[in-house]
C-alpha cells in the first residue's frame, strides 16, 4: 500500500501541471491550508473560515465565474465542509458543475455531491437526469463517476429510475463498470432488497467472472445473502473453496497482495461465508476441511494482517463441524495469540478463546495464569474481554469469584455502554448460578447500585418477575423474599438519599408486597421509611407513585401519616400522583374495599390483566364519534413521520389561491406567510386591506415539532453511578474490605494467582458438562420459574437454557400488576429536583450531554441528603486573588467555553468563594471556587446550595475531605430552569472544620437570569413557520430601534443576538424572525418589524411566561448599548 501512496503523490505534480489553471487552483487551497495552520485559537479559525465563506459565495453567484473558478470554489467549499464549516450555498453549484462542466469539472463536482449530500437531501433529485445520461454515456469516466454517485448516496425511492442501466452495466466490456455496478447493486441490496431479487442469476455470473475485482466485489453481496438464508447457497460451497485455493495457490495478480501475503481482505470474507455454509453440516464441512488446514498452515505469525487471516480461520473451524486435528492447530493459534506481549495480540487471542469456550471450555485451562494476569492488567479493552471470557466458563462452582471480579471492574469503569452491558450479564449469572438467597439478594443490590438508572428495564423486571412467580418450592420462595424484604429495610434505614431511581422503585414493590412476611417489623417503621423517601427531592415523579403504590398495599398500620400524606399528594400538579394519592385515600379509609381490590396472599399468576383495555370501549367510541383521531401504535407513528420527511416524487396536487381576507392576528398566521405575501406584516389593519392576496396553504401540514420539542424520541445520557453502601456490598467483598494484609512478596503474589485460578476455574475438568466434540449444555438456573396454568405439562417439565432466558423477559400484561396502577411501562423522563446533591447527567431540548468521570472520584453517604464527591483538588500554594484570574483552575475540558467574569460571594478569615458562569449548550454550569486563605489544612468542606426554581443536571466537587494550605477546589453545578423567572436568587452555605470537632458555616448568596438558560435555536424558515402555528402564548411590544448603523434591523438584531444567545434564521425586507429556546426545551419565536422609529417583536412560546422574561432581557439589551 505504501508503494501505491508514493506512486500517486508522485503524479500529482504532473496530473496538476497537465491543467489549465490547476496550479492556481492548488495555489488558492494551499494558501487557505496555510493560513488555517498558522492560527492559534478556533476563534480565528471561525473568523478566516467566515471571511473564506464570504468570498466563496460572493464569487459563486457571480454571473461571470467560470467553471474553472467554481471547480476551485468547490474544492475549498469541500476543505471547509471537512472542518466542520457549512457551505450549503455550494450545494447547487455542485449539481450544476456535474451536469454542465466537462470531464475535470464534473468529477469535482460529483465528488462535492457525495460530500455534501445524504440520502435524505431533496437536491438529489434535480442530480436523477444527469446520472440517467452518464450511465448511457459511453464515456468511461463519466458512467464510473455515476455509478459511484449511485453506490453512494442515492436512496430507494431513486432506485427504480437507475436499476435497469446499472443492471445493463454488469455485462460491460470493461472491468472496471463492471466492479462498480455490483457494488452499486450490492448498495441496492442493503437499502432496499426487494426491488434486486429478480437479478440473484446474474450475482451468480459475477461470482465466476473473469475479473477477480468483479469476483471480489460480489463476495460481498453473498455474504449478506448467506446470513439470511445459508441453504438456499449450498450449492456453491465447492465454488468459494476453489476461489479460496486459487487465492492460497497466489494464482491472482500481484495488485491484490498486501506484504506479500496474497488478497487478505479476499481470504477474510471467504472465510466468513465457509464458516457460515458449514454451520451444523458435515457434508459440507468436509468440502472444506483441506483449504482450512492449508490456510492455517500459510498464515505465518509475521505480520498484522496474517494475524486477521488466523483468527476469522480459528472462527471457521469452531463453527463448522468439528475435526480433531483441526481443532488441535486452531487450539495452538489461539495460544500463540494469548502468549504474545503484544496488547492487540493478546486482545485478540482473549476474543478467540472468548468465541471457541462456547465449543471447548477446557481449552481455557490452559491459559488459566495468563487470564489471571489479564484481569489485571493496565489495558482495559484486555480486562474487559477477560471478564466476556469469565463469563463464558462460568458454573454454579465459580460464580462467586467471577461476579466478585465483574462487580470490582465495574466500581471503576467510566464507559457507559460497559457498565450496561456487564450489570446485564452479572444479574443473568446471578439468577443461573445463585449459591444461596442471601447472596443473590446483596449481589442484585450491587447490581441496582453499580448500575442505576443505567440498567436495562429488562433487569429489574425479570428480578420482580422472579420474585412475584417463584419456584415450584413455596417454602424457598417465602425465604427469598423475607430476606429480600431484610436487606432493603437495613438499605432504607441508612442514608438512603444516594440511592439510583431504579433501586428504590424495586425496594418499594417489594416492602409493598412482602413486608407482611416479616413479623418481627412494624408496620408503621415500614411506612415511615416509605414516607422519607417521598420527602427526598431526589426522588423523581415516577419514583414516587412506586412509593405510594407500596403505602397502598401494606394494609395494617395505617395511620394519620398515611391519611395526611394522601391529602397533601391530593393537590399535587402530577395528575398520576394525584390519581394515586386519592386512591390510597380512599382504600385507606376502606377496609372492605381495600380487601377486595388487594387481596393479601392472592398468588401472582391468578391476577387477570385486561391488556386490551375493553373498559374503555365506550369512551373511545364516544371521543371517535366527536371526531377524535383514531389511536395509532408507536411504530406507526413513527413510520409515517419517516414517510412525510422522505422525498416525496408524486406531483403536487392543483391547489387554488387562498384569500387572506379572513385571516387576523388570532389566526396565528406564520409570520413568514405575511413576509412572502406582499409586504404584509402581523398587522390585523394591513391584513384587511389586502384581503385579495394569495399565501401558502400550510393546512394538514403535518407537525414534527410539539410542545416539548422535535417530535422523535429523545436521546438521554443516562446519569453517573455511586458507589455502593456496604448495606448492599456482597458477603466477598464485605469481608475483603475488612482485613487490612501488608504487601505480599512475589511468592505470596504467585500463591494467591494460583488459589484465584483454582477458584475461577473450577468445574472445567474432565467431569464438566463440555466436550471437546460436543455442545455446550447449560445446568439449570438455580431460580427456576413457576409453571403457568395454561402452560402443558411438557413444556413445563423441562426448561432449556433458551426457555430460562425468555421467561424472564418483560411484556406488558405482567408488569402491569407489578405495579398498582399499571405506571411501570413508562421511562422516567427525570430532571431532579433542585440541589438535591445526587450525581446525575441528563439533556435537555434532546442535545446530548458531555458525561462526567463517573468513577473519578469516590462517592459516599454523609449525613442528611448530601452525597460526598471527592474530587481531585487543585493544590497551588501561591492561589490567586479574587481579583485574578480563577479560571486558570478550570478542567481542560471547560476552559473553551464561553464564560461570565469570577465574581466574590463570600469569605471569611478561613474561606473565600467566588462563583463563575459556564455557558453550554445543554446547561448553565455554576462553578464555585473555594479557596483556602490560611496557612493550615481545612477538612471536611461540603458546599450546598438552595433554590426552588432551578433543578441540577449534575453535581461535582461540592464536597473535599481535605483542602491544603493556599489551594483551591472547584465545585460544579449544571443547572437547568423549567420554569422561566426574571431574575433568580440562590443560597447557600459552606461548612468546614479548621479543628477536629469545630464546624463553621459561612453562608454566601446569588443571583441568575433567564439570559443564562436562554440558547440559539437552530431552525429553517420553513420549519420556523410550521412551529409558529403550532404555539398560544404569544406578547407583542415596540422596543427601541438601534439606527446608528445602515441596517438598523440587522444591527438590533445581532445586537439582541450576542446579548441573549439567539438565532437570526432570516431577514426578509424590514421583518426578520429569531428563534432561541429554554435550556428544558421550550423554545421562543420572535417577529420582529420595522415601523417607523421603532421595532415592533411578536413573541410566542407554548410556555406562558417565557415571552415576558426574553421581552424583558431584550428591553435591557438595547437600554445599555
Amino acid at each position: 500500500m505504501s508503494d501505491v501512496v508514493e506512486k500517486t503523490l508522485t503524479a500529482l505534480p504532473g496530473l496538476f501541471d497537465s491543467q489549465t489553471g490547476a496550479a492556481k487552483i492548488t495555489n488558492r487551497l494551499r494558501q487557505l491550508v496555510k493560513s488555517i495552520t498558522e492560527l492559534t485559537s478556533k476563534h480565528e479559525e471561525e473568523n478566516l473560515i467566515k471571511q473564506e465563506l464570504c468570498a466563496m459565495k460572493e464569487q459563486a453567484s457571480s454571473p461571470n465565474t467560470s467553471m474553472k473558478q467554481m471547480r476551485e470554489i468547490m474544492v475549498r467549499a469541500m476543505y471547509c465542509e471537512m472542518l466542520g464549516y457549512e457551505a450549503s450555498f455550494t450545494y447547487i453549484h455542485a449539481i450544476k458543475l456535474a451536469q454542465q462542466g466537462g470531464v475535470l469539472e464534473k468529477r469535482v463536482g460529483y465528488l462535492a455531491v457525495s460530500l455534501f449530500l445524504n440520502e435524505g437531501n431533496e437536491l438529489l433529485l434535480l442530480l436523477v437526469n444527469t446520472v440517467l445520461k452518464d450511465l448511457q454515456s459511453t464515456n468511461l469516466i463519466e458512467a464510473c463517476m455515476a455509478l459511484t454517485v449511485v453506490a453512494q448516496v442515492f436512496p430507494k425511492d431513486m432506485i427504480p429510475a437507475v436499476l435497469p442501466l446499472v443492471e445493463d452495466k454488469l455485462t460491460h466490456p470493461k472491468e472496471i463498470i463492471r466492479r462498480k455496478a455490483v457494488l452499486a447493486l450490492y448498495k441496492f441490496y442493503l437499502i432496499a432488497p426487494n426491488q434486486v431479487q429478480h437479478i440473484h442469476g446474474k450475482f451468480r455470473k459475477a461470482l465466476s467472472d473473469r475479473d477477480p475485482g468483479v469476483m471480489a466485489s460480489s463476495l460481498h453481496i453473498y455474504l449478506q445473502l448467506i446470513r439470511e438464508s445459508p441453504d438456499s447457497y449450498k450449492d456453491l460451497t465447492g465454488s468459494f473453496v476453489t476461489i479460496l485455493k486459487q487465492v492460497l495457490g497466489g494464482k491472482l495478480p500481484m495488485d491484490f497482495n498486501y506484504h506479500s501475503v496474497p488478497a487478505p481482505w479476499l481470504q477474510i470474507q471467504l472465510l466468513r461465508i465457509l464458516s457460515l455454509l458449514g454451520k451444523e453440516d458435515q457434508s459440507t464441512s468436509e468440502l472444506m476441511y483441506e483449504v482450512l488446514d492449508e490456510s492455517l498452515r500459510r498464515a505465518e505469525m509475521n505480520h498484522n494482517i496474517t494475524y486477521a487471516i488466523l483468527y476469522e480461520c480459528v472462527k471457521a473451524v469452531y463453527t463448522i463441524h468439528p475435526k480433531a486435528e483441526l481443532l488441535e492447530k486452531a487450539a495452538r493459534c489461539i495460544g500463540n495469540f494469548v502468549l504474545s506481549p503484544k496488547i492487540n495480540l493478546k486482545y485478540l487471542g482473549l476474543k478467540a478463546l472468548t468465541y471457541v469456550v462456547q465449543h471447548d471450555a477446557k481449552l481455557a485451562l490452559q491459559h488459566q495464569m495468563t487470564i489471571i494476569e489479564c484481569l489485571d492488567h493496565s489495558d482495559f479493552t484486555i480486562k474487559r474481554e477477560t471478564l466476556e471470557l469469565l463469563f463464558r466458563i462460568t458454573n454454579a462452582q465459580n460464580v462467586t469469584v467471577i461476579v466478585e471480579k465483574m462487580l470490582d471492574f465495574l466500581r471503576s469503569c467510566n464507559d457507559e455502554h460497559t457498565t450496561i452491558h456487564l450489570v446485564g450479564k452479572v444479574s443473568e449469572l446471578a439468577e443461573k448460578y445463585a449459591p444461596d438467597n442471601s447472596w443473590f439478594i446483596q449481589t442484585m443490590n450491587c447490581v441496582f447500585s453499580i448500575g442505576g438508572d443505567l440498567l436495562q428495564q429488562d433487569v429489574p423486571n425479570n428480578f420482580l418477575r422472579l420474585l412475584a412467580e417463584g419456584s415450584e418450592s413455596k417454602e424457598e420462595d417465602d425465604q427469598l423474599r423475607l430476606y429480600a424484604v431484610e436487606s432493603y429495610l437495613t438499605v432504607l434505614k441508612g442514608h438512603s438519599s444516594h440511592l439510583p431511581q431504579c433501586f428504590i422503585q424495586v425496594m418499594s414493590w417489594v416492602l409493598g408486597e412482602y413486608a407482611h412476611l416479616q413479623g418481627s417489623v412494624d408496620r408503621r417503621e415500614v411506612i415511615r421509611l416509605l414516607t422519607q423517601l417521598l420527602d427526598q427531592r431526589s426522588v423523581s415523579s415516577e419514583t414516587r407513585v412506586w412509593i405510594l403504590s407500596a403505602l397502598t398495599k401494606i394494609p395494617e398500620g395505617q395511620t394519620d401519616l398515611i391519611l395526611d400524606l394522601a391529602e397533601r399528594l391530593s393537590s399535587s400538579q402530577d395528575t398520576v400522583l394525584r390519581q394515586q394519592a386519592q386512591e390510597l385515600l380512599h382504600l385507606s379509609q376502606d377496609s372492605q374495599l381495600h380487601e377486595w381490590v388487594l387481596p393479601r396472599g392472592a398468588p401472582w399468576d391468578a391476577i387477570e390483566v385486561d391488556s386490551s383495555l375493553s373498559f374503555l370501549d365506550g369512551f373511545v367510541s364516544e371521543a371517535l364519534a366527536t371526531g377524535a383521531a383514531p389511536y395509532k401504535p408507536p411504530h406507526q407513528r413513527q413510520e409515517e413521520l419517516c414517510e412525510d420527511r422522505a422525498l416525496n416524487l408524486e406531483p403536487y396536487s392543483f391547489s387554488l389561491p387562498v384569500s387572506l381576507s379572513s385571516c387576523s392576528i388570532t389566526d396565528r398566521q406564520s409570520p413568514t406567510l405575511l413576509s412572502v405575501s406582499s409586504g404584509l406584516s402581523g398587522n390585523s389593519t394591513e391584513l384587511s386591506q389586502k384581503a385579495g392576496s394569495s399565501t401558502l396553504i400550510l393546512e394538514g401540514v403535518k407537525r414534527v415539532w410539539g410542545k416539548d420539542g422535535y417530535l422523535p424520541q429523545k436521546e438521554a445520557t443516562a446519569p453517573p453511578v455511586d458507589e455502593p453502601s456496604a448495606a448492599v456490598q456482597p458477603p466477598v467483598q464485605q469481608e475483603a474490605a475488612e482485613r487490612t494484609e501488608p504487601r505480599p512478596e512475589p511468592s505470596t503474589r504467585n500463591q494467591d494467582k494460583q488459589r484465584l485460578a483454582s477458584s475461577l476455574f473450577v468445574g472445567l475438568g474432565v467431569g464438566s458438562s463440555v466436550s471437546l466434540l460436543g455442545k455446550f449444555e447449560a445446568p439449570p438456573p438455580r431460580f427456576r420459574k413457576k409453571p403457568r396454568p395454561h402452560e402443558s405439562s411438557s413444556s413445563s417439565s423441562g426448561t432449556s437454557e433458551k426457555s430460562s432466558d425468555s421467561s424472564f423477559r418483560s411484556s406488558h400484561n405482567t408488569t402491569d400488576s407489578f405495579l398498582y396502577g399499571s405506571f411501570l411501562e413508562e421511562e422516567p423522563a427525570t430532571y431532579k429536583s433542585a440541589f438535591d446533591h445526587t450525581p446525575k447527567s441528563t439533556t435537555a431540548n434532546g442535545l446530548s450531554q458531555n458525561k462526567e468521570d463517573k468513577h473519578a472520584n469516590t462517592s459516599q453517604i454523609f449525613g442528611g441528603d448530601m452525597v460526598i464527591v471527592r474530587p481531585s483538588t487543585v493544590q497551588d500554594k501561591h492561589p490567586p486573588s479574587v481579583s485574578s484570574d480563577l479560571t486558570v483552575l478550570l478542567p481542560a475540558d471547560l476552559k473553551n467555553l464561553p464564560h461570565s467574569d469570577v465574581i466574590s460571594l463570600t469569605s471569611d478569615p478561613s474561606l473565600s468563594l467566588s462563583s463563575c458562569r459556564l455557558f453550554r449548550d445543554e446547561a448553565l454550569l455554576l462553578l464555585i471556587f473555594i479557596s483556602n486563605c490560611t496557612e493550615t489544612v481545612i477538612k471536611d468542606v461540603a458546599v450546598q446550595l438552595t433554590c426552588e426554581e432551578l433543578k441540577t443536571a449534575s453535581l461535582r466537587g461540592n464536597i473535599v475531605d481535605c483542602l491544603e494550605a493556599r489551594s483551591t477546589s472547584v465545585c460544579h453545578y449544571a443547572l437547568l430552569m423549567d420554569d422561566p423567572h426574571t431574575n433568580i436568587s440562590f443560597t447557600g452555605t459552606v461548612s468546614y472544620q479548621t479543628q477536629p470537632g469545630h464546624t463553621n458555616t459561612l453562608p454566601f448568596s446569588g443571583t441568575l437570569s433567564t439570559a443564562d438558560f436562554i440558547r440559539p435555536l437552530v431552525l429553517t424558515t420553513e420549519e420556523y413557520g410550521k412551529l409558529w402555528l403550532s404555539l398560544s402564548h404569544d406578547v407583542k411590544q415596540n422596543l427601541k430601534l438601534l439606527t446608528d448603523a445602515g441596517d438598523p434591523l440587522r444591527t438590533t438584531l445581532n445586537a439582541l443576538k450576542d446579548a441573549l444567545q439567539l438565532h437570526v434564521v432570516d431577514i426578509i425586507g424590514s421583518e426578520g424572525i429569531v428563534a432561541c429556546r429554554l435550556l428544558s426545551g421550550a423554545p421562543c419565536l420572535l417577529h420582529c418589524r420595522v415601523s417607523g422609529a421603532a421595532l415592533v417583536m411578536w413573541l410566542r412560546s407554548p410556555h406562558p411566561a417565557l415571552p415576558d422574561c426574553i421581552l424583558y432581557h431584550c428591553q435591557r439589551a438595547l437600554a445599555h448599548r
